[in-house]
């Protein structure tokens, strides 16, 4: 006689990862639920883009079609508290947040995981492209199988307690299988296109949110050169990233980048690409996936930001989780409020925002 198997809470985003996710799960034996989050949007009238109405249509027609049950969780408030609010004043203070990471670590790994407990869950599955394994008495989380899909770097703030209760099914295939998997399930999200850009900023794109969220941002001020030399006047730090070219505002023989955003000042400098290049930068809020905290300096391959090459580097701990990291070659998008990931080889060892 076949027992029943463990309950799994499934995080559903009526997209075709989330939905291969659950219907692997339940082909494996595992007793499925389905919770989509109910995310804040900044407009009345219009729907987050991971909770639009045609994607809670398709996710609970997934949920029926492989017959389990299907929650709607609202997070509204928690969402907007914890990952919204830090990203607007991330900007104002200067810096590049990004908010991904935050939602993982305190929206779906935090809020969305106690929920799938309160059900009687003793798992949470996301569609994400990464892995979990357990090595002797510690999780690991690796890479996904598909390089170009992989998203351990926004997993890499979970920790031992969290990976205990991970399941990532599609980590283990690359994306055209997953595809080839939805069509053989017949799921009604077997084509659908993915999204991209950040869920909150709806039809807009992140600088007219922050105009529409934070008038107050947008403050003009100097443009500098490397030298300290006038070179025009900007239109708001807010407006500006680490490394962007274009939009500038200003006439030049030579291409000009963004290098340093100084909020004291309220000044932006620019200068020629090799000024972007670095090999030192700080970081804080260190965080270990292994939950040992490094007293060492740790080799480890570096990534500045979620596409960002990969170089080699050493991460040396400094006192209340700090670090310095040196990179073996010079990058040019170290950019502070982003987090700087660490692997080694496919393991995801942790990360630690970028400061200075």
């Amino acid at each position: 006689m076949m027992t029943e198997g463990p309950l799994v809470a499934v995080a559903m985003s009526g997209g075709v990862d989330s939905a291969v996710a659950a219907a692997l799960l339940a082909e494996r034996g595992y007793r499925v639920v389905g919770l989509m989050l109910r995310l804040w949007s900044s407009s009345k009238d219009e729907s987050n883009r991971c909770c639009t109405p045609q994607s809670m249509a398709l996710a609970k027609q997934v949920a029926a079609q492989l017959d389990f049950a299907f929650h709607v969780v609202d997070v509204r408030d928690q969402f907007r508290q914890n990952v919204v609010k830090p990203f607007i004043d991330g900007y104002a203070q200067g810096i590049t947040p990004n908010p991904c990471l935050e939602c993982n670590r305190l929206i779906r790994f935090d809020f969305l995981l106690k929920w799938a407990f309160s059900l009687g869950a003793g798992f949470l599955a996301t569609g994400h492209y990464a892995r979990v394994v357990r090595r002797e008495a510690e999780y690991v989380l690796l890479r996904g199988v598909d390089r170009a899909k992989d998203q351990s770097y926004v997993l890499s703030v979970l920790g031992q307690e969290q990976l205990a209760h991970a399941l990532f099914p599609v980590g283990e295939y690359r994306k055209p299988l997953v595809r080839d998997l939805a069509r053989k399930f017949e799921l009604p999200v077997a084509e659908r296109a993915e999204s991209q850009d950040l869920c909150f900023l709806g039809e807009k794109n992140y600088r007219e949110f922050l105009r529409e969220q934070a008038p107050v941002l947008p403050r003009k001020g100097p443009i500098l050169n490397t030298h300290g030399l006038l070179l025009g006047e900007h239109t708001g730090l807010a407006n500006f990233t680490i490394g962007q070219r274009k939009g500038i505002g200003l006439s030049s023989p030579e291409p000009l980048y963004v290098v340093a955003k100084n909020p004291t000042e309220n000044s932006l400098t620019v200068g020629p690409r090799d000024a972007l290049e670095r090999t030192t930068f700080s970081v804080a809020n260190v965080h270990w996936v292994s939950g040992e905290v490094a007293a060492i300096p740790v080799r480890a391959m570096v990534r500045v930001r979620y596409k960002a090459r990969e170089v080699w580097g050493t991460v040396l701990p400094a006192p209340a989780g700090k670090a310095t990291v040196s990179l073996d070659e010079p990058l040019p998008d170290i950019t502070p409020g982003q987090a700087a990931v660490f692997y080694d080889g496919e393991v995801c060892l942790g990360n630690g925002v970028i400061t200075a």
